[in-house]
Protein backbone atom coordinates (compact mmCIF):
# COMPACT_ATOMS: atom_id res chain seq x y z
CA UNK A 1 0.00 0.00 0.00
CA UNK A 2 1.69 3.14 -0.98
CA UNK A 3 1.84 6.30 1.46
CA UNK A 4 -1.47 8.34 -0.18
CA UNK A 5 -3.46 5.18 0.39
CA UNK A 6 -2.13 4.61 3.97
CA UNK A 7 -2.82 8.56 4.73
CA UNK A 8 -6.28 8.45 3.49
CA UNK A 9 -7.16 4.99 5.28
CA UNK A 10 -6.12 6.82 8.05
CA UNK A 11 -7.87 10.05 7.66
CA UNK A 12 -10.86 7.69 7.07
CA UNK A 13 -10.53 5.40 10.32
CA UNK A 14 -10.28 8.97 12.14
CA UNK A 15 -13.04 10.53 10.83
CA UNK A 16 -15.69 7.33 11.35
CA UNK A 17 -13.51 6.66 15.02
CA UNK A 18 -16.50 7.07 17.89
CA UNK A 19 -14.39 10.19 18.86
CA UNK A 20 -14.87 12.13 16.04
CA UNK A 21 -18.36 11.01 15.66
CA UNK A 22 -18.95 12.44 19.11
CA UNK A 23 -17.71 15.61 17.77
CA UNK A 24 -19.88 15.85 14.68
CA UNK A 25 -23.07 16.14 15.60
CA UNK A 26 -25.89 16.65 12.60
CA UNK A 27 -27.77 20.16 12.41
CA UNK A 28 -30.90 20.32 13.78
CA UNK A 29 -32.29 21.83 11.01
CA UNK A 30 -31.14 19.68 8.09
CA UNK A 31 -34.77 19.32 6.60
CA UNK A 32 -34.74 15.98 8.03
CA UNK A 33 -37.30 15.38 10.73
CA UNK A 34 -36.70 14.15 14.19
CA UNK A 35 -37.40 10.91 15.51
CA UNK A 36 -40.99 10.32 16.41
CA UNK A 37 -43.28 8.07 18.18
CA UNK A 38 -45.37 6.63 15.34
CA UNK A 39 -48.59 8.09 15.88
CA UNK A 40 -47.43 11.79 15.71
CA UNK A 41 -44.92 10.77 12.63
CA UNK A 42 -48.17 8.94 10.53
CA UNK A 43 -50.02 12.38 11.35
CA UNK A 44 -47.27 14.47 10.48
CA UNK A 45 -46.12 12.22 7.26
CA UNK A 46 -47.91 14.48 4.69
CA UNK A 47 -46.64 17.63 5.91
CA UNK A 48 -43.17 15.99 5.65
CA UNK A 49 -43.46 14.77 2.55
CA UNK A 50 -45.07 17.85 1.06
CA UNK A 51 -41.51 19.99 2.30
CA UNK A 52 -39.52 17.25 1.11
CA UNK A 53 -40.37 17.25 -2.52
CA UNK A 54 -39.49 21.06 -2.54
CA UNK A 55 -36.11 20.36 -1.59
CA UNK A 56 -33.64 19.66 -4.57
CA UNK A 57 -32.26 16.43 -4.08
CA UNK A 58 -29.35 17.79 -6.33
CA UNK A 59 -28.61 20.72 -4.11
CA UNK A 60 -28.98 18.89 -1.26
CA UNK A 61 -25.93 16.87 -1.32
CA UNK A 62 -24.05 19.52 -2.91
CA UNK A 63 -24.72 20.83 0.81
CA UNK A 64 -24.13 17.68 2.56
CA UNK A 65 -20.93 17.42 0.49
CA UNK A 66 -19.47 20.77 1.12
CA UNK A 67 -20.12 20.32 4.70
CA UNK A 68 -18.48 16.89 5.15
CA UNK A 69 -15.59 18.27 3.53
CA UNK A 70 -15.69 20.94 6.32
CA UNK A 71 -16.02 19.15 9.34
CA UNK A 72 -13.27 16.71 7.96
CA UNK A 73 -10.82 19.93 7.49
CA UNK A 74 -11.80 21.41 11.09
CA UNK A 75 -10.84 17.54 12.37
CA UNK A 76 -7.01 18.62 10.74
CA UNK A 77 -7.89 22.11 12.79
CA UNK A 78 -8.56 20.58 16.42
CA UNK A 79 -5.83 18.13 16.16
CA UNK A 80 -2.84 21.20 15.10
CA UNK A 81 -2.13 19.65 11.65
CA UNK A 82 -1.75 23.04 10.26
CA UNK A 83 0.32 22.01 8.21
CA UNK A 84 -1.81 18.80 5.76
CA UNK A 85 -4.93 21.58 6.64
CA UNK A 86 -3.07 23.95 4.48
CA UNK A 87 -2.28 20.97 1.73
CA UNK A 88 -5.50 19.75 1.59
CA UNK A 89 -7.33 23.40 0.85
CA UNK A 90 -8.55 24.68 -2.28
CA UNK A 91 -6.04 25.90 -4.75
CA UNK A 92 -7.63 29.31 -4.63
CA UNK A 93 -6.75 29.19 -0.78
CA UNK A 94 -3.36 28.30 -0.63
CA UNK A 95 -3.11 30.99 -3.41
CA UNK A 96 -4.40 33.44 -1.51
CA UNK A 97 -2.69 32.35 2.31
CA UNK A 98 0.80 31.54 1.71
CA UNK A 99 2.09 28.18 3.92
CA UNK A 100 4.50 30.57 6.37
CA UNK A 101 1.84 32.67 7.16
CA UNK A 102 -0.68 29.89 7.60
CA UNK A 103 1.30 28.31 9.50
CA UNK A 104 2.16 31.55 11.14
CA UNK A 105 -1.40 33.01 11.87
CA UNK A 106 -3.86 29.67 12.59
CA UNK A 107 -2.03 28.89 15.60
CA UNK A 108 -2.84 32.30 16.93
CA UNK A 109 -6.24 32.19 15.83
CA UNK A 110 -6.84 28.85 17.79
CA UNK A 111 -4.67 28.94 20.19
CA UNK A 112 -6.38 30.36 22.98
CA UNK A 113 -9.59 28.01 22.30
CA UNK A 114 -8.18 25.26 24.30
CA UNK A 115 -9.69 21.79 22.85
CA UNK A 116 -12.50 21.26 20.91
CA UNK A 117 -15.33 20.10 23.68
CA UNK A 118 -18.83 20.07 20.80
CA UNK A 119 -18.85 21.26 17.46
CA UNK A 120 -22.29 21.59 15.71
CA UNK A 121 -23.59 22.66 12.52
CA UNK A 122 -26.08 24.96 12.90
CA UNK A 123 -26.50 26.19 8.91
CA UNK A 124 -25.11 25.51 5.50
CA UNK A 125 -26.06 27.67 2.24
CA UNK A 126 -25.20 26.87 -1.55
CA UNK A 127 -24.50 29.50 -3.73
CA UNK A 128 -22.32 29.91 -7.29
CA UNK A 129 -20.81 33.28 -6.89
CA UNK A 130 -19.44 34.58 -3.38
CA UNK A 131 -18.19 38.36 -3.31
CA UNK A 132 -14.29 38.43 -4.16
CA UNK A 133 -14.50 35.08 -5.78
CA UNK A 134 -14.46 33.92 -9.27
CA UNK A 135 -18.02 31.78 -10.07
CA UNK A 136 -18.18 28.40 -9.14
CA UNK A 137 -19.70 26.31 -6.29
CA UNK A 138 -19.69 26.93 -2.84
CA UNK A 139 -20.60 25.60 0.61
CA UNK A 140 -20.84 27.69 3.56
CA UNK A 141 -20.93 26.20 6.82
CA UNK A 142 -21.58 28.07 9.91
CA UNK A 143 -20.43 25.63 12.88
CA UNK A 144 -21.32 26.37 16.52
CA UNK A 145 -17.94 25.06 17.93
CA UNK A 146 -17.83 24.88 22.03
CA UNK A 147 -13.99 24.65 22.81
CA UNK A 148 -12.79 24.34 26.31
CA UNK A 149 -12.23 27.95 27.21
CA UNK A 150 -14.84 29.25 24.93
CA UNK A 151 -17.76 29.25 22.44
CA UNK A 152 -17.33 30.39 18.99
CA UNK A 153 -19.16 29.73 15.55
CA UNK A 154 -16.76 28.86 12.81
CA UNK A 155 -17.75 30.10 9.23
CA UNK A 156 -16.08 27.21 6.97
CA UNK A 157 -16.37 27.79 2.79
CA UNK A 158 -16.22 25.10 0.19
CA UNK A 159 -15.14 25.06 -3.28
CA UNK A 160 -16.04 22.23 -5.89
CA UNK A 161 -13.00 21.79 -7.66
CA UNK A 162 -12.54 20.76 -11.56
CA UNK A 163 -11.02 17.35 -9.67
CA UNK A 164 -14.73 17.25 -8.04
CA UNK A 165 -13.68 17.39 -5.10
CA UNK A 166 -15.15 20.21 -2.31
CA UNK A 167 -12.13 21.35 -0.40
CA UNK A 168 -12.14 24.70 2.04
CA UNK A 169 -11.31 27.86 0.67
CA UNK A 170 -11.88 29.94 3.54
CA UNK A 171 -12.43 29.98 7.60
CA UNK A 172 -12.97 32.35 10.35
CA UNK A 173 -14.19 32.25 13.68
CA UNK A 174 -16.62 34.56 15.50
Amino acid sequence: MNRSALLAAALCAALLSPAAQAQLKTPKAAGKPAARPAAAASAAAPAASAAESQVDPELAAKEEAGMLAAQGWLLLLDRRDWGTAWETAAGVFRSAVPLDKWMDGIPKVRGDLGALVERTPSNGNYKTQLEGRPPGEYVSVVFVSKFEQREVEEVVTTVLERDGKWRVTGYSTR
